[in-house]
């Protein structure tokens, strides 16, 4: 297994109290169980100085629509403290401009060199992707590119997105999936007990991940 696999019984507090210790870049995700441990976080920590924020992936909506991860996270966490710098994905730009420009804003912080980001809070959809990297998609074969357009997304809400290649992910010092539920299961299995799998996304990553999870969510280990 390629993963330390922390099964508790509360994860999204767990993963707050993870990140309620982090500084430098960090870079935070979409999702429900995020969400909880946002709402969780924004009561932790009162310094967000030297804090700079980062998003595993986007949806190319408005960054106040339903569907925009960065709403989610404005809502649950940023609303709520003060100090830290937010580098959004500009969704409304579109896939391919909005990469762009999410390329130009990793590149002002950290050089010609990839980024190595502090900490990286993941999820992991049904189908074991992660970001925005699905099965089939030409964004899981980046090499080249930090931050890539994805017009055909492999799960609902099917509208193009923005993510991190995977080369970035892997950069991370300590990357951390955070899931929770029976119905992901399958995937977690899929992920990380079983080979790395194209048709399997997250179990491209390279060794060194943390995965905190409930006992559905880890009962096909």
């Amino acid at each position: 297994m390629r993963a330390d696999v922390q099964i508790v019984d509360d994860p999204a507090g767990a993963a707050a109290e993870l990140m309620a210790g982090v500084t430098g870049h960090m870079v935070i995700t979409g999702g429900s169980t995020p969400r909880e441990a946002y709402r969780r976080l924004a009561g932790m920590r009162d310094d967000w100085s030297g804090v700079e924020l980062w998003f595993t992936d986007e949806r190319c909506v408005p960054p106040d629509h339903e569907h925009s991860n960065f709403k989610m996270a404005k809502t649950a966490l940023l609303d709520a403290i003060e100090g830290a710098a937010v580098h959004r994905m500009c969704g409304e730009l579109g896939p391919g401009e909005g990469a762009a420009d999410y390329e130009r804003a990793l590149a002002a912080a950290f050089g010609d060199e990839l980024p190595s980001f502090d900490f990286m809070l993941l999820g992991l959809g049904p189908d074991a992707h992660t970001c925005s990297l699905f099965p089939g998609d030409d964004a899981l074969g980046e090499r080249e590119r930090r931050a890539v357009g994805v017009e055909r997304p492999g799960m609902a809400p099917l509208v193009p997105r923005i993510t991190l290649t995977l080369p970035v992910v892997n950069a991370a010092r300590h990357p951390v999936f955070l899931v929770t539920g029976e119905d992901k299961a399958e995937a977690m299995a899929r992920a990380f007990a079983g080979p790395p799998d194209p048709s399997a996304p997250a179990s491209l990553l390279d060794e060194g991940l943390t995965v905190i999870c409930d006992a559905a969510a880890a009962s096909r280990l």
